[in-house]
């Protein structure tokens, strides 16, 4: 009974965040550009009766909503994310590519709908607490550029998880289903600059010394260490800046790097490649500077948080769809000449995750708290991409509206157990404990780094008064 009424007030509050979601859709602001997104959401929870904390590690961006009744234990925290990706503009429920504004952001992970699904989650569950007398305190951290793996770790740094018990993280899937164990890739985000001089690259070229040479010569090295390391390492780079114009020896040049590989692996990897970096500007007698930008975890998921979260899905259950929902899913399946299976998504707990190379922020806040994600049904089904188009177009229709209310509930429901059940976030935490004691967090961030505000800012000032004409408000 208790968690039909936290299900009934979901249903009764959902359509204020379809239109919150929805105008967070054609904002589509990239990592750390999301002002209009993240003021959305810390308005909706304020006038909801949260403490709002902005700037949360030095974030303009960054946020945290608290409410609290009682005691203020247990600490229940919801992650939340609002970023878009560069290039993935597209109409919503249009069967083809067909770009908003080409070239523009879009929403291409369904970063909208997740942070919109934990709000409505908070939002319920307060109303929720209040009505029976129950102790907590819900946190929401409003959480940007995930898709840089940015804030999380800056979060933890300035301290904003202490004191959490229990974090319940989310994400769009092409399943309902919730995973424990390690998984994913951790990852370094860095770049490195390169200095020379310049010259006439046909008259005298003996008198300059290009940085495009040493950008080139430090890719070709990191490409030559691949052999020799586990098939666990991802490396990817792209040249930012080579020089203007071919007659002129270049004098800067930068390239920026992910690498990514099990945790353990990393700290030796990231100073390989800068050995690369080392040699490569020795060769080109230029000069190096190296900014970080990143660096995470692989996520460490709890399977006693994972197993609870899973009964929660089971008990809220897929969706309904519509024939329409249906044919327009058999339509971009067939568009992208995958199988037409329509939205058959399937409910799972995964408990042995395979390795993959994708990475997460998350991963950090695993280590600090207990955490799992849940996936909940958004995407199409049919092995199409992430950061996909396809992604884009479902990303304002009634298929994410009702993927992001099955979510919240499952958030919600999940949280009333905790709440209800002491013995539940018992189990939860001394899993952590036990977990912790063998694997200590340590930050993979420098103590100098700081967080690269700014990054995005001329890529999303060249679209973003396109990109007005379209926007949406709740």
């Amino acid at each position: 009974m208790e968690k039909l009424t936290v299900s009934t007030a979901i249903e009764r509050m959902q359509e204020k965040f379809f239109r919150i979601s929805d105008a967070i859709w054609t904002y589509a602001e990239l990592a750390l550009e999301e002002y209009k997104s993240s003021k959305l959401l810390a308005d909706t929870l304020e006038e909801a009766g949260f403490t709002i904390e902005t700037g949360v590690g030095g974030m303009p961006t960054a946020f945290v909503a608290s409410w609290g009744n009682g005691t203020g234990k247990p600490v229940i925290g919801f992650l939340a994310e609002y970023d878009a990706l560069p290039m993935l503009s597209q109409k919503g429920g249009v069967p083809v590519h067909d770009p908003v504004v080409p070239g523009a952001p879009g929403h291409g992970c369904g970063h909208n709908t997740m942070g919109t699904m934990q709000a409505l989650a908070v939002v319920a569950l307060k109303e929720f607490v209040q009505n029976n007398g129950l102790d907590c305190t819900l946190k929401y951290f409003g959480s940007p550029a995930e898709e840089m793996l940015v804030s999380r770790p800056y979060m933890i740094r300035a301290g904003a998880f202490k004191g959490v018990d229990v974090v319940i993280d989310c994400h769009t899937g092409d399943d309902f289903s919730v995973a424990g164990g390690v998984s994913g890739a951790g990852m370094y985000s860095f770049i490195v600059t390169f200095k020379g001089k310049t010259a006439h690259s046909g008259g005298d070229p003996w008198m300059g010394r290009s940085a495009a040479d040493a950008v080139e010569l430090m890719h070709a090295g990191t490409e030559r260490m691949r052999e020799h390391t586990p098939v666990t390492q991802r490396t990817h780079w792209v040249t930012v800046e080579g020089g203007e114009a071919p007659n002129v020896v270049p004098d800067r040049a930068t390239t920026w790097y992910f690498i990514r590989d099990i945790d353990e692996n990393l700290p030796d990897r990231y100073q390989w490649v800068l050995d690369c970096a080392k040699g490569a500007a020795l060769m080109t007698q230029t000069t190096y500077e190296v900014k970080f930008l990143t660096g995470c975890h692989q996520r460490h998921s709890n399977t006693a948080l994972a197993q609870l979260i899973y009964e929660n899905i089971q008990a809220v259950g897929l969706p309904e769809y519509t024939a329409e929902e249906e044919a327009f899913a058999k339509a971009v399946q067939k568009n992208e000449n995958v199988p037409q299976t329509g939205l058959n998504y399937r409910m799972r707990l995964v408990t042995d995750m395979p390795y993959r190379g994708g990475s997460s922020d998350v991963g950090d806040v695993t280590l600090v708290a207990p955490c799992a994600t849940l996936r909940f049904p958004m995407r199409f089904p049919g092995n199409l991409p992430g950061h996909h188009w396809t992604v884009t177009t479902a990303g304002n229709t009634s298929i994410a509206h009702k993927g992001l209310s099955a979510g919240a509930k499952v958030a919600a429901l999940t949280a009333c157990d905790l709440l209800k059940k002491p013995e539940r976030l018992e189990a939860i935490r001394k899993e952590f404990d036990e977990y912790s004691s063998e694997h200590p967090y340590k930050s993979f961030l420098p103590d100098d780094a700081e967080p690269p505000l700014g990054w995005n800012a001329e890529l999303m000032a060249k679209y973003r008064g396109k990109m007005e004409e379209f926007y949406s408000e709740p």
